[in-house]
């Protein structure tokens, strides 16, 4: 069956098609023939395709071809035996077959009585056409053997995946669940635990090239996964791999390091699935995104083919959605949902279950090409817990509420940090959408949950206390030596350099302030974040190996250009907007006019250094209807303005500032009027004496952009000394892009593609507000978090898209759900300390929670999302419970059949008898 032809596609994209040309008029005789002799004929294809021909071309000469085609698959012969099925002399043949050994076209064994060397010609899949991608300097030379193996682990199983029987029939490869997931199951056999493995062939174990990650990476879809170690080669294949230069002997205690890593990473555990009970030859570490053995169960939605005889199941009273099983989840199993019962039913939402093919008619209608992306999405479509949906880092604020109400806070801050490296920052000053979206807030009010993760990042103020994530790389040995340059020390830089050095690299930072934090540290007052805040979330960061440099302003004191010569092989250009938007009204040069940001830097510059601040004097108005206006009024009237007066064009209750912020000022006595735009600046002798204002009549026009229209016969004069416009910022770009090819949009934000943040300089990546224009600090982490997702596979030289967590999440309609019973506790306030406030206007006065309010709180939390496990699809490999903190997901044994092996030489058999089995179901199914 050819589908989407002539590259052979299958449904999904023709990759690598460019590496094989199309066969000659004239192909060679032996490379047919060992084509013919090698191909799977379970299907009866006799058809001659590209790769195939070109594959064994290059790889072997006509006359080692010739001698192939004389022995049988699977077979071993030693050298004596060789020679009398070839015909040729044995100090000829030896070499040949050894060469043919070393190419990957044999593999060799000492596996009987005498242990004499045994030859054997392999199968392709799992065997050929995995050894010859599993050198990576030949493969780079006939890039044609990563396209063979792409095809030759699909196309064979195109028509027959329906007809696996559970255990996979000897076909292809085995999931073995983690060991800690099945550890104290007492109905598990042998099979299904490494240990037994790595006790039947205890002390051969060598690690060696994964083929499915060398082959992708070769094809351009690569995920940033190191090839190397991965797999890890037992017995007499140990001994293989590592004379023909494939892999290195590793100890059991490196093979068990390894299988951990995998665990950190994600990857699935599976053995070779070829040679019947109780033998194998190889546990690889699989990565979904890149493995073909997984790819024939997820592609055709057949499982059979993959799966352990386990099963997950949630336990929903202990789920807290957090999402951790979710994340891991290679199969797309698990998805999140919710755990309350509707109004409409009085009952738990149903959930979708996949269709299986052991009852029904499959063909390529059923598959699932895009399986890579579509098992990536974590929620389901009628949506999940809206605080996770409505943050836009979606931190697992559920999992974090239930950890902190059981005293668990280093537990809550690793997870927490999962998504936000700054916490402790954002615990002050974060705009709190995930409050707004609280399913509490329908009953009474929502949870305090930014003041509870304030109260849990109070760790990482102390260096005692302070958390430090340990790495998760995907890769075996080392760190990634890779240089990334992050041009800028905001939240998305520090966040992009968090998550790069979490994955095992060293970036650099470069910052042309003296301290780090961007707008964090020079444009929010010091009462509500204090400058001590910033710098501890900077130590944790640095802690991880991130190297900061401060003063160095890139485009000034080094360019992109000469960074590239230093070896920088990618750049996150991440500077904000740190310059002031003037009104570009008449007299705004004036004396005394300035712009917020150049205000509260000045201020915050002088704090730092340790300097007094200078004084306010006289009245002060601010233009802006913002929370960095108000910023500014405040700050005025701490600094001892006479009187500060606020206005802005937007109605009281569409101003951009936060309820909360516009109470506050006018606690200092900010004086606040709506409605106004300036019209003019007055002034005398050249210092501003006042602003006229007139009637704001509309902000936005019919399609709600910003379009102001005025009364401009209605007009009012305020008098003032010192006038700051908080109307907008503006990015200083400088010399920065000087030489590049980056393009500039709206507002002199920089063009980037909307999810991988890359510009039309491949090696440079935006984000924050030089791409967004001015947002939240949360918006600036999660698009930093984004981007070393990209800036990772870029330098890896893989792609930025496929298999990547889209970080789409939606809300279940608060509006349907029935809480049941709930604590009826009211919502916690911090205390405030005013007589601090009174006597240090510039230090937090904010108190944060006790260890009582917390646990309070917390108590308050409907707990209305949770996992929920699509048993069809699940494959049993057990990630999932490693990863949960809240024991509520465990592997059950309900499918033992899964759990059998079969030789590959018994498929037909086994493939026949499900087959009418299955037919038999069809059947009744039209009935």
């Amino acid at each position: 069956m050819i589908l989407n032809g002539p590259g052979i596609s299958y449904t999904e994209p023709d990759i690598g098609s460019e590496f094989v040309p199309p066969i000659p008029e004239n192909p060679r005789p032996a490379i047919v023939a060992l084509c013919e002799h090698c191909t799977n004929r379970i299907l009866g294809r006799k058809e001659l395709l590209p790769y195939e021909y070109w594959s064994f071309a290059e790889a072997a000469t006509d006359e080692q071809a010739t001698m192939l085609c004389k022995l049988k698959m699977r077979v071993p012969y030693t050298l004596d035996a060789a020679v009398s099925a070839t015909g040729i002399a044995a100090e000829k043949l030896e070499p040949m077959l050894d060469n043919l050994s070393y190419v990957g076209l044999l593999e060799y064994n000492w596996e009987n009585d005498a242990h004499e060397k045994q030859w054997v010609l392999p199968m392709l899949v799992p065997g050929s056409a995995e050894f010859l991608n599993m050198r990576p300097a030949e493969l780079k030379d006939h890039p044609v053997y990563a396209k063979f193996f792409e095809q030759a682990s699909k196309g064979p199983l195109s028509k027959a995946t329906p007809m696996v029987p559970p255990g996979g029939a000897g076909i292809g490869m085995h999931v073995i669940p983690v060991e800690q997931a099945i550890e104290h199951e007492n109905q598990s056999i042998s099979i299904e635990h490494i240990k037994h493995w790595l006790d039947k062939y205890d002390g051969k174990y060598a690690a060696s090239t994964c083929s499915c990650r060398a082959s992708r990476d070769t094809l351009g879809e690569g995920c940033g996964d190191d090839f190397n170690d991965w797999c890890i080669a037992v017995g007499d294949m140990a001994d293989y791999v590592v004379e023909t230069n494939r892999g290195r002997y590793i100890t059991r205690g490196e093979a068990l390091e390894i299988f951990q890593r995998a665990e950190d990473n994600g990857f699935v555990h599976q053995i070779t699935n070829i040679d019947g009970e109780n033998k194998i030859f190889a546990i690889c570490n699989c990565n979904v995104n890149v493995c073909y053995a997984l790819r024939t169960s997820q592609l055709f939605n057949t499982p059979n083919l993959s799966r352990s005889a386990y099963v997950a199941r949630v336990e929903s009273s202990k789920c807290v959605a957090c999402g951790r099983c979710v994340e891991v989840c290679p199969a797309g199993a698990a998805k999140l949902g919710q755990k309350l019962c509707l109004k409409s039913t009085g009952k738990a939402p149903s959930y979708p279950v996949q269709e299986l093919p052991d009852a029904a008619k499959w063909g390529p209608e059923k598959w699932s090409p895009d399986y890579r992306n579509k098992n990536r999405v974590e929620t389901h479509e009628t949506g999940t817990a809206p605080c996770k949906s409505a943050c836009p880092a979606h931190i697992a604020v559920q999992g974090y509420l239930k950890l902190a109400s059981q005293g668990r806070y280093t537990e809550a801050l690793s997870l927490i940090k999962r998504e936000n490296p700054l916490p402790a920052v954002c615990g002050r000053i974060c705009n709190r959408r995930c409050e707004d979206a609280c399913t509490r807030g329908r009953i009474d009010e929502a949870i305090a949950i930014d003041e509870v993760k304030r109260f849990i990042a109070q760790q990482d103020l102390s260096a005692e206390t302070r958390y430090i994530p340990s790495q998760v790389r995907p890769k075996v040995r080392g760190d990634f030596e890779e240089k990334v340059a992050i041009i800028g020390a905001g939240p998305a830089g520090l966040t992009c350099a968090f998550f790069l050095a979490e994955k095992g690299y060293k970036p650099v930072v470069f910052e042309k302030n003296a301290r780090p934090g961007g707008m964090l540290t020079y444009g929010i007052p010091a009462y509500k974040l204090g400058k001590d805040v910033v710098q501890a979330e900077v130590d944790v960061i640095e802690a991880m190996g991130v190297e900061f440099r401060y003063g160095v302003e890139v485009g000034r004191d080094v360019t992109l250009a000469q960074l590239r010569e230093q070896g920088f092989s990618a750049f996150y250009v991440a500077i904000g907007c740190q310059g002031g938007r003037r009104a570009n009204i008449p007299g705004e040069d004036a004396e005394g006019v300035t712009v917020a940001v150049d205000f509260l830097r000045k201020v915050a510059e002088a704090q730092l250094d340790g300097g007094v601040v200078e004084p306010v004097s006289g009245r002060v108005v601010v233009v802006g209807g913002g929370n960095v206006a108000i910023d500014v009024a405040r700050t005025a009237a701490r600094l001892g303005a006479e009187s500060v007066d606020m206005l802005c064009l937007e109605a009281r209750d569409i101003m951009p500032a936060s309820n909360e912020e516009v109470a506050e000022a006018e606690s200092d006595g900010v004086r606040l009027s709506c409605g106004w735009g300036p019209a003019e600046v007055l002034a005398q002798e050249g210092h501003v004496t006042g602003v006229r204002f007139k009637r704001c009549t509309s902000v936005f026009d019919d399609e709600g952009r910003f379009a102001p229209t005025y009364d401009e016969a209605d007009t009012i004069d305020v008098a003032c000394d010192q006038l700051v416009l908080s109307i907008g910022q503006s990015i200083e770009w400088g010399n920065l892009l000087e030489g590049s090819v980056v393009e500039l949009g709206r507002g002199q934000g920089a063009v980037a593609d909307p999810k991988t943040y890359q510009t039309a300089e491949p090696d440079i990546f935006v984000g924050g507000d030089v791409y967004t224009g001015p947002k939240f600090a949360i918006d600036a982490i999660a698009a930093g978090h984004e981007a070393a997702v990209s800036i990772h596979r870029f330098v890896q030289g893989g792609t930025l898209t496929i298999g990547r967590n889209p970080r789409s999440y939606r809300e279940l309609n608060r509006d349907d759900i029935e809480p049941g019973s709930y604590d009826t506790t009211s919502r916690q306030e911090p205390a405030i300390d005013h007589e601090r406030e009174r006597t240090a206007p510039f230090e937090e006065y904010a108190q944060g929670f006790t260890e009582e309010q917390v646990r309070a709180e917390t108590a308050r939390c409907l707990g209305c999302g949770a996992s929920i496990v699509d048993t069809n699809k699940c494959i049993g490999c057990g990630l999932c419970t490693t990863k949960c903190a809240f024991d509520a997901i465990h592997l059950h044994r309900e499918r033992p059949e899964c759990s059998t092996m079969v030789k590959y030489e018994e498929k037909i058999p086994s493939l026949l008898k499900y087959a009418a089995k299955r037919q038999f179901k069809i059947m009744l199914n039209r009935k």
